[in-house]
This record gives C-alpha cells, sequence and structure tokens, in this order.
C-alpha cells in the first residue's frame, strides 16, 4: 500500500512556478499524470500559461474563487470542475475567499482529448463499449444553487468553507 500525503503540513510553501499565495504539494507524477493539490490563500494567483501537451482538470474541493480558461472567466465553487485544454491559456485566482483544488494534469496526450467513458448502465466489472463512430452527446442537467455568502455555509456538510 502507498499512501500520499497532502494537506497541511505537508504544502511546499512557495506553491508552484508563477503564483501568489498558492501552496502546493505534489501527490502523484508519473509518466501518465501529475497530480497536485493547491490551497490557495486569499487574493492569490496562478498566472494565466499555457501547457503545449497537457490536458488538466482543476477540481474545485472547498471553498471559492476564479478561473480562466482562454479570454472566459467564471465563478468556481467547491464541487466544481473546470477543464483545461492544452495549449489553452489558463490560470486561477480567489478575491477575498480561500480555496482548495485538486490539479489532474495528464501527460503525453497529443490532441488533448480527455476520454470519459461512463459506467452507470454497465454491470460491475466489465468494461462499457465506446461507439468512436459518432461525437459523444452534451450533458443535460444543471448545476446546483451556490451558496453565494459565507453566513449561508452550512458546516454540517463536513467541509471546511
Amino acid at each position: 500500500m502507498d499512501i500520499r500525503r497532502f494537506g497541511p503540513g505537508y504544502r511546499r510553501a512557495e506553491g508552484p512556478p508563477g503564483t501568489q499565495g498558492v501552496a502546493g504539494q505534489v501527490i502523484l507524477h508519473d509518466d501518465r499524470a501529475v497530480v497536485s493539490e493547491l490551497a490557495f490563500s486569499r487574493y492569490a494567483m496562478i498566472t494565466p500559461h499555457a501547457n503545449a501537451a497537457s490536458t488538466a482538470l482543476f477540481i474545485v474541493i472547498s471553498g471559492a474563487g476564479f478561473v480562466q480558461v482562454g479570454d472566459d472567466r467564471e465563478r468556481v465553487n467547491h464541487g466544481e470542475a473546470v477543464l483545461w485544454p492544452a495549449g489553452v491559456l489558463h490560470g486561477a485566482y480567489t478575491d477575498g475567499t480561500e480555496m482548495r483544488a485538486i490539479i489532474v494534469e495528464l501527460l503525453g496526450d497529443e490532441d488533448g482529448q480527455v476520454v470519459v467513458e461512463a459506467e452507470a448502465d454497465t454491470p460491475a466489472g466489465q468494461p462499457q463499449p465506446v461507439d468512436e463512430s459518432s461525437p459523444a452527446s452534451p450533458a443535460e442537467g444543471e448545476l446546483a444553487e451556490r451558496t453565494p455568502l459565507r453566513d449561508e455555509y452550512d458546516a454540517s456538510e463536513g467541509e471546511p468553507w
């Protein structure tokens, strides 16, 4: 068993290159992916940059902040993930809040595509067949309503604000 520790007490105080107010810890690094945990203080920033050959998922696990992909900027909250495509300018920052995120950077994918196979209708242990002849249909549904104010946060959810 290989247990990887991260979080308070394990982060590098200086954070990844090109950041301010961000501490981080690499959880996994091999030839397939880099998985890191980042802790953003108030008014922290990952400077916008582009990774030519890797697609990444920026997964917010607590707090809230903002992300940039290309020229688009959006607010993100805990429980949301943003795809950072290969070769596209991206970054993240916080205003008056803190934020924790997990970044999963997929390495060696030349076209920058992420393929996710749904397993909801597949019996356990059996792979789902993939139809490569037609593009995937858009997902249906909507995001849950965000909790806009710190005073409205329900501590019984078990996650720190």
